[in-house]
């Protein structure tokens, strides 16, 4: 099974261009904010380039603009950190992340715990909580213990594993995209896959900044489409580096 993005969609997704917001469809049964995603197999994610860290190596709060493949806004993201955490923890910070709708609504909530990598210790692996609406937890995204590749566990509000994460052998981008496969609870069945774009040398060697694509199946559970748009952030925040040395 193939899951790949339109060309014409990179393009949108590189330029940075500015499709409005996408209108939101009437859906009933669904958490509130979240009624985009039951239109969508794909979505982009797109960290926004900040001047000062790219000049200077200081650290800022991560923002990023969550797009449909047309181009169209879904939502807002902003990472909700201290200078001091986010300069002396780096990739391994802890973090809360506030998802907003075109309202300026908070729909989603992300929190991300202190926590390692490192392979040493399988028993303080990464996470990341998804709620929605904020207080009302969904899902949560795990980090698997894995000597060579970068593994994660997709799990809805019981804890029950619904989709599993598997990133390549080489997570570096060296002039290419790094792929990671979303596979079906028993790891067995590729059902999507989270992309890193790469988005040029002088951007890759200067900026932390990420381009992600992801793709899901059309009739996933809303929730669990939201706990892998969780998962892109928790990748995108530990870094592609991090993981393929300490993963």
């Amino acid at each position: 099974m193939c899951f790949c993005f339109p060309a014409v969609t990179l393009s949108l997704f590189f330029a940075g261009t500015d499709g409005g917001w996408m209108p939101a469809p009437s859906v009933g049964n669904c958490p509130p904010g979240l009624e985009y995603l039951t239109q969508l197999d794909q979505m982009l994610v797109k960290q926004k380039v900040e001047l000062l860290e790219a000049f200077t190596g200081f650290e800022t709060a991560n923002k990023y603009k969550v797009l449909n493949t047309m181009g169209q806004q879904l939502y807002y993201a902003k990472e909700d950190s201290d200078c001091c955490t986010r300069n002396c923890c780096g990739p391994l910070r802890p973090f809360d992340m506030k998802i907003l709708d075109n309202n300026q609504m908070e729909v989603m909530h992300l929190n991300r715990p202190l926590a390692c990598t490192s392979c040493c210790f399988p028993c303080c692996l990464q996470s990341l909580e998804v709620s929605s609406p904020p207080g009302t937890v969904i899902g949560t995204v795990k980090q698997d213990w894995s000597i060579l590749k970068p593994k994660f566990s997709v799990c809805n509000a019981s804890g029950d594993v619904i989709l599993r994460i598997e990133g390549p052998l080489c997570t570096c981008s060296i002039c290419g995209d790094v792929e990671f496969t979303v596979l079906s609870a028993e790891g067995d069945v590729p059902v999507g896959k989270i992309s890193k774009q790469w988005t040029g040398l002088v951007k890759e060697a200067f900026t932390d900044a990420d381009n992600f694509g992801i793709s899901f199946p059309m009739d996933l559970d809303v929730k669990m489409k939201a706990t892998l748009l969780g998962a892109v952030f928790l990748i995108v925040s530990v870094g592609l580096t991090v993981l393929g040395v300490y993963s």
